[in-house]
């Protein structure tokens, strides 16, 4: 008494493990390029902070060393 429509349960649970499975992969690309990212365009950035903190000191200690030499009596 079958009217000719088979469902293919097994198939369908199938298809939506393996789709649930390559949205979960493609989510774990895109978390890793995105790391990836981040990581190659912070080397860059900290070093040139650091190079700008370490002009930053030097500066300082010029101002503060033409500052003393100013406040200093002369001989």
């Amino acid at each position: 008494m079958s009217n000719g429509t088979n469902i293919d349960v097994s198939g369908a649970i199938n298809s939506i493990v393996d789709t649930a499975g390559k949205i979960v992969q493609l989510q774990m690309n895109f978390m890793n390029d995105s790391l990836k990212v981040h990581a190659d365009a912070i080397g860059p950035l900290a070093k040139s902070a650091t190079d700008l903190i370490g002009s930053v000191a030097n500066t300082a200690t010029q101002v503060l060393q033409s500052v003393s030499s100013a406040i200093a009596p002369k001989k």
